[in-house]
Parts: C-alpha cells; structure tokens; sequence
C-alpha cells in the first residue's frame, strides 16, 4: 500500500496528461435526488484516462529501454494513450491493432506518431502477434493496465477527486475493464478516505472482474461483449485483481441499453458524447440508485472516454429509450377478421405512442403483430400486457429480448411454408472485407442459407442474423463448422420471437 500511494503522488502523468474537472450534474441530480458529479476523463489530450497509465510507465524508462522503443497491442485508448506519450518522450512506439479496428483509430494513432501494423480479428490474435514481435525486436511492451506504473498512472484520478471534493462524496463508480482504473482508485482512496464506497461497473457480457471476485481467483471468460469495446477484457490482471479484491466494495453489471441511456445523460448535461465503456460509471450509478433506492448522497461518475465512432450514434439512439424504460416491445396475437385491428389500436389509446409497427398477413385464422410503444415506467409496461390479456389478446413482452431488438423489428415479414429443417443463429461478424465470405466458403455445401439480416451497427464487429437448412445427419458436422469458424454466435433456434414472426 505505502509503494503503491507514493507511486501516485510522485507519479509523472501531468508533464502529458492533465487535471480533469468534476462536474455538477444539476439536472440529472434533481431526477435522481442525489448529488451527481462526473469526472471528465474524456477531456484528456486522447480523450481518455488511459494516457495518464501509458505515460506514467514510459517515463520511468531506462535510457537503454528508450532506445529499442516501445510496443504494445490495441484497439483503441490504450493504443493512443501509448502514442501520444512516445511522442511526448521522443520515442519510437509500435502500436499491433486487429484488422477489424475502426479506421478513426488507426488514423488518429498514425497522426499522434505511432507506427501501426493491422494484424488478425480480435485483439487477442493482436496480442498473440505482439507477444512474437516483443520475442524477435526486444521492443519493451507497455501493459495496458496489469503494471505498477501503470496502476498508479491510473491512481492520480483518484487524488484528484479527493482535492476536488476535500473527501467529501459517498460513492465512486468506476469502469471496469483489466482493472488498471479502478484498483488505482480504489487504493488511494480506501487509505485516505475507507468510508468512500467504490464501486465498480461492468458490462453484463464481459464481466471478468466480477466473475473473479465471486470465484476467489482470476475467471478467463469464454468470450466477451463488443459493445462496450474498451472493455472487452477475457480476463484481469494479477495485480489489478489482488487490489480489486482487497479495496472494491462491489461491482455492478449494466446491459446495452442501459449504457445506451447512460450516454444520453452524459450528453443532457455536458453536451459530450462518450463512448459505451466511457458511460460505464454514469449506467451503474443510475442502476444502483434505482436498486438500492439511496438519495441525499454525492456520487462521482468516471467518464472514462470519448472515443466514439460517429456511425454506432443510431444503434445509440434506437436502444437508449428502452434502457430508459421508456419504450416496450411486444408481440400480439389478434384474430385475422375484420375490425381486429381496429379494436387493438384502441386498447393501445390516444395517450400512447406508438414508436413501432410491424404487421404482415401469415394466415386466415391469426395474425401477429410486433409493435413498440412509448410508457413512462415498467409498472406500465406491464399493466399494459394485463390489460390486453384481460381483453382477449396474446401478448409477449419482448422488450428484453436481444433477438428482437437487434433484428426482428427491422425485418418483420411473415413465415415460409418452403423451409425445413431451419436452425437460427446470430453471429458477430468482423467489420472488414472478406467477413462473409469467409463464412460461405467453409460452409456445408449441403446447407442452404434461407434467412440473412445484417444492419451496420458501428462497432468492430457486424452483428448478422443466419437461418440455415440442415439435412438431416448433417448436425454433427454443422458443430464441428461452429466450432473452427471462430466468429462468437449464440443458437436462436427456440427464441419466442423467432418462432412468432420469421
């Protein structure tokens, strides 16, 4: 503990990164009856927190580690934050990004001086060319968060906070992707001040820390989310877990749509755009104070980072009202006569908004309608599915259901009576030339495609939905095609939604 603070308050991040401010958040206090501060991290020089560790580490560099210069692998704040302080220092930095990595990132490590080699899909075959590269150059790799520089370049957020506050605030929620952030923080601030909770946030679908904490020891995830890219860590560091576990009181998991809701505040009262894994701390402030029902306290958010691709702003808006809970997604079944639509229209009233309908004829007897709606609450959501039972409606609420919001509501279109044998899957393609064809080429050639849908998404990965025909005896060969394709999937075969509408 006593290495780690003096390595914080003699740290040298501010001859490259600067003091952020923290903000007073008025309006979003006021809705959540609590004091709200956000930590403007995304002010950095690299919009990010991130440079504050990179530069921590490369300035304490011998002489004789300057001259064979730097490497490090990924795909986005790390990389600049490693870029950006290689030029600072006068040093030569190699940055190995997977092929699938937005080409603003790639331009803005190329403009800040780095040398960038594109190399795999993901980040950990970027890794595993980096490991190599290290082996044949001897260049000196900076660790994006498991290194005591590192950690303690990371820390200095922490000794902000505490001037800025003078100790006084109840709660920091913190972002959570290795570790290096937060078990910075968490140090300094349980030595100096233990009453302050921290408490960590994660993605529900890469959620590394918290599946360690609960296990006693470092999980390795089998695979994790894209959306929040800047933290899509498989698994922690050594060190920054050994923190975490001595000085994080807990840590809260946020899905998609509550991160979408979370950029939107931070936007409603900054006027900033931070990007999925920047709106971290803001989604599991607003989800603990929902849970928990707290209110009277200070609490800090980190704003972690800005760097948001400009064309993931749509699938942003389209999620952001249901992580609200302002929108409700449901399928209905009416009888396919006269006047049934018309009778459905009324239940929904003159004081609901209608955000989506999807209708298609698929039979004589029935029809099935997906149909999304403006409600102010999730108690309305669900007197709204009681009260269309009580009238005679089958109804399913599908606001939850990822297949549905991802794809079935852009592409409601009815059944076909020609399909036998179908399997659905959703896959998470690279976005680069070749992703599909790549698929196609190692496919069965007894198995026929009869479903596609893919809407561009703006992250690294394309998110396509597949329906596939396969002949009986062929499944064992379809698992072996799952397993070496190496793209992440999920069956979708006995989804509700699905089964209703496609």
């Amino acid at each position: 503990m006593q290495k780690l603070l003096k390595q914080i308050l003699t740290s040298r991040v501010y001859e490259a990164a600067v003091e952020t401010p923290l903000d007073e958040a008025p309006v979003l206090s006021a809705a959540l009856n609590n004091r709200v501060l956000l930590k403007r991290e995304d002010l950095q020089p690299v919009f990010s927190f991130k440079l504050r560790g990179a530069y921590n580490r490369m300035a304490h560099l011998s002489t004789e580690e300057q001259q064979r210069g730097v490497i490090a692998a990924s795909a986005g704040n790390h990389a600049q934050g490693v870029a950006f302080s290689a030029r600072k220092l006068g040093i030569r930095a190699l940055i190995v990004m997977p092929k699938t990595t937005p080409q603003i990132k790639v331009d803005a490590v190329r403009r800040m001086g780095g040398e960038v080699l594109l190399h795999g899909d993901s980040y950990s075959e970027a890794q595993d060319h980096c490991n190599r590269l290290i082996a044949q150059t001897g260049m000196v790799f900076i660790h994006p968060f498991d290194d005591e520089l590192v950690i303690a370049g990371q820390g200095t957020v922490a000794d902000e906070l505490l001037r800025q506050t003078a100790g006084r605030m109840d709660a920091v929620f913190v972002p959570v992707g290795g570790g290096g952030l937060i078990a910075g923080m968490a140090g300094y601030l349980k030595a100096l001040c233990p009453e302050v909770k921290i408490i960590g946030v994660e993605p529900v679908d890469s959620d590394a820390m918290f599946q360690s904490l609960r296990a006693g020891r470092r999980v390795s995830l089998d695979s994790v989310g894209i959306f929040a890219d800047g933290v899509a860590v498989r698994e922690v560091g050594r060190l920054t877990f050994d923190l975490c576990r001595r000085f994080v009181d807990e840590i809260v998991r946020v899905d998609t749509d509550e991160l979408c809701s979370a950029i939107k505040s931070i936007y409603q009262s900054t006027r900033s755009i931070v990007e999925p894994a920047g709106a971290l701390g803001m989604a599991g402030l607003k989800k603990y104070v929902r849970e928990h029902k707290i209110s009277g306290q200070t609490l800090v958010a980190i704003n972690s980072g800005a760097n948001m691709n400009f064309e993931r702003l749509r699938y942003v808006a389209e999620r952001t009202q249901i992580g609200e809970k302002q929108e409700a997604l449901f399928a209905v079944t009416i009888p396919e006569q006269p006047g049934s639509l018309k009778r459905f229209c009324a239940e929904i009233g003159e004081e609901r908004n209608i955000t989506e309908f999807n209708y298609r004829l698929a039979g004589r007897e029935q029809a099935q309608i997906f149909v999304g709606l403006s409600i102010r609450d999730e108690e309305e959501r669900l007197s709204f599915s009681r009260q269309l039972t009580d009238s005679g409606f089958y109804n399913i609420d599908l606001t939850d259901n990822e297949l549905a919001k991802t794809h079935i509501r852009y592409m409601v279109g009815g059944r076909s009576a020609e399909v036998g044998r179908e399997v659905l899957y959703r896959f998470w393609f690279p976005e680069r030339p070749g992703a599909l064809t790549r698929f196609l080429g190692t496919m069965g050639e007894n198995w026929n495609i009869s479903l596609f849908h893919y809407r561009l998404q703006g992250g690294d990965y394309g998110r396509v939905l597949i329906g596939l025909e396969i002949p009986g005896g062929e499944e064992p060969a379809f698992r072996s095609f799952l397993q070496d394709l190496g793209y992440r999937y999920v069956e979708e075969s006995a989804n509700q939604a699905y089964r209703l509408f496609l």
